[in-house]
C-alpha cells in the first residue's frame, strides 16, 4: 500500500537528553509522521471518519514529546510511534523521525536526526 498521511517537522519544547544542562534549559524538537493506510474509503466518501485524523495525530506528538522526558530521541520515537499505532487501527506502518537542532556535541552540524518505522506484528 502507498497511501499515506505526512505530517511534517512538529515543533515542540522540551527537555530530551542525557546532560542535566538538557534537562534543566530543554530544546526545539521537530517530529515527523508518515503513516501508511489505505485512504481510499476516505477519498471515495468524502467522509473524514474514514481516515486519521491529522489533529489528532499532532496531539498525539506534542503529548508524548512534552508530557514525559526521554534520555533518548530513540526511545521518544518508540513511545511516539506506539500510540500512534495503539490509536490508530487503520494505520499499519508509521516512521518517526525526531530531528535535535542543538545537540550538544563539539561538532559543528545542522542537527542530529533519527528516524525508526513501525508497523503491526
Amino acid at each position: 500500500m502507498s497511501d499515506r498521511i505526512m505530517l511534517s517537522r512538529i515543533a515542540v519544547y522540551a527537555y530530551h537528553g542525557v546532560f542535566p544542562e538538557e534537562e534543566r534549559l530543554g530544546q526545539r524538537f521537530y517530529i515527523s509522521l508518515d503513516c501508511r493506510l489505505d485512504l481510499r474509503p476516505a477519498g471515495e466518501s468524502d467522509d473524514w471518519h474514514r481516515t486519521a485524523s491529522y489533529d489528532q495525530l499532532a496531539d498525539i506528538v506534542v503529548t508524548v514529546a512534552t508530557g514525559q522526558r526521554f534520555h533518548l530521541i530513540e526511545a521518544l520515537a518508540e513511545r511516539v510511534a506506539r500510540e500512534i499505532l495503539a490509536g490508530f487501527p487503520a494505520i499499519h506502518e508509521v516512521s518517526v523521525r525526531v530531528e535535535k537542532p542543538a545537540a550538544p556535541i563539539p561538532t559543528i552540524l545542522d542537527g542530529v536526526t533519527i528516524e525508526i518505522v513501525r508497523g503491526r506484528e
